[in-house]
């Protein structure tokens, strides 16, 4: 096998891709947009990067394509694809027949007057980890919280910030979330053995996030929510997907069956006809199609940039600061960390880093199920409390266009209130840098499923 020879250069379309989503992003700032890191197409960047990727290196074009074709048909890729397709069908198809407005009507008339405050990022939480989504939970939630927060006096900027957390939450421990597939495939690792480590991770950043907000979100006027009506029956699909993934089943038949039980139950209940459970269908695949594209140009052309020396140099450069597990780990951190404040995507992020990810991770022996827990962990961390990322940007405009008492706050009042995301690096560096908690989860003690 040719030894690839160590090349800084050859990571020239990452800095272009960089370049052209941040620099947009930056100029529409300056223009008073608020959504400007969100108006240059992710997938617009990422191909004006391959034909910078096409142009390098001193081999033929067609030399050239086969190694992006090799990369961008790897097997680990391929079933990212898929489960993204599969992933975006049953979303549709849920949303479709009910079981969005359903399994929110639930949790809000499950939520005790004097708890109003952590009642909103429990179900944030629920909803977020069901969908897979924190931009839905907080579309759907977010009107709610300001509304609670009228009637009872408790802070517009509190209720919304529990919202947005438990978003963050439900986002981060989802099985079929954007940044749950990317991590857990680009590292080879079962999505339910990354479950695990992220669930032990992050249910201290949990508990406390909930003991803070019950705290702060005391008042003497505790209300009783007016919950819509909900079908009970019409939240099975999201109960479905969460038991047979928490169960190990296979990602495909479990998000293939989730889609049918949904799809058979708005069938039944008259929400559905056979003609929009199709056209459902065919909305949600269509629905990821700018990840899916993403994905697959960051693919080949990845392997365009390896083949060049591109990550061999960053490994060489790190060597100089990774001195073992807990540094290679931290770097990890950084990597991802970096690549989120650079583009206000955790998904891309996540699509970036992935494959140094993996190298280093290879390199030092690190447990692959745990650089995948990293990866999306601290991707949600810095998603979290960006000011200009789509969550806080969302939250934030929602809360002021819904309020009708003038509580209007910016996504930067947020940042301090995001106490999981706060709480949720804390325990993972604590993780990272005391062995005891990675002896818990050692070798044996929880299922490791190499895929």
């Amino acid at each position: 096998m040719e030894k690839v020879k160590s090349s800084g250069f050859a990571l020239l379309p990452f800095f272009v891709f960089i370049f052209i989503y941040l620099g947009t992003g930056i100029a529409y700032h300056f223009m008073g947009d608020s959504m400007a890191f969100y108006r240059m197409p992710s997938v617009a960047a990422m191909f004006f990067s391959v034909v910078v990727a096409f142009f390098m290196g001193k081999e033929k074009l067609d030399d050239k394509f086969k190694t992006f074709a090799k990369g961008a048909s790897n097997h680990e890729v391929f079933t990212m694809l898929m489960i993204y397709i599969l992933a975006g069908a049953f979303a549709s198809v849920a949303t479709a027949m009910g079981a969005k407005d359903s399994t929110v009507s639930l949790g809000l008339s499950l939520i005790p007057p004097s708890m109003v405050v952590v009642g909103l990022f429990i179900v944030a939480a629920f909803f977020g980890t069901a969908t897979g989504s924190s931009m839905g939970t907080i579309y759907a939630l977010v009107p709610v919280a300001v509304g609670i927060a009228e009637k009872s006096g408790v802070s517009a900027l509190l209720s919304v910030s529990s919202v947005v957390c438990g978003a963050m939450l439900g986002d981060n421990l989802s099985l079929i979330s954007d940044t749950t597939i990317v991590a857990t495939r680009s590292q080879g690792v079962a999505m339910k053995d990354k479950f695990k480590i992220n669930f032990f991770i992050a249910l201290p950043a949990a508990i406390l996030t909930m003991t803070i907000f019950f705290i702060l979100g005391q008042t003497k006027n505790a209300v009783h929510l007016e919950a819509a009506p909900f079908d009970i029956v019409k939240c099975i699909p999201y109960f479905t997907v969460l038991i047979l993934s928490i169960l190990g089943l296979n990602v495909f038949f479990t998000l293939t069956f989730s889609t049918f039980v949904a799809g058979i139950i708005g069938l039944i209940k008259g929400s559905l006809t056979f003609e929009n459970f199709a056209k459902s269908l065919y909305s949600g695949i269509c629905g990821m199609n700018e990840v899916f594209f993403l994905t697959l140009f960051c693919a080949g052309m990845s392997e365009i940039v390896a083949k060049n020396g591109g990550f061999v140099w960053i490994i060489d450069k790190l060597k100089h600061i990774i001195k073992g597990e807990r540094s290679a780990m931290i770097s990890i951190a950084i990597l991802v960390s970096s690549c989120v404040f650079a583009t206000a995507n955790n998904t891309v992020a996540i699509v970036i880093s992935g494959g140094t990810a993996k190298k280093i991770s290879t390199k030092h022996n690190i447990d692959p199920r745990i650089t995948a827990s990293i990866l999306d962990i601290f991707s949600c961390v810095f998603k979290g409390i960006l000011p200009y990322g789509a969550q806080l940007v969302v939250a934030a405009n929602m809360a002021s266009s819904s309020t009708t008492k003038g509580q209007i706050f910016s996504s930067i009042d947020l940042v301090p209130n995001m106490f999981y995301c706060w709480f949720l690096s804390i325990s993972c560096l604590l993780f990272i840098f005391f062995p005891f908690f990675r002896k818990v989860l050692k070798k044996g003690s929880l299922s490791f499923e190499k895929t």
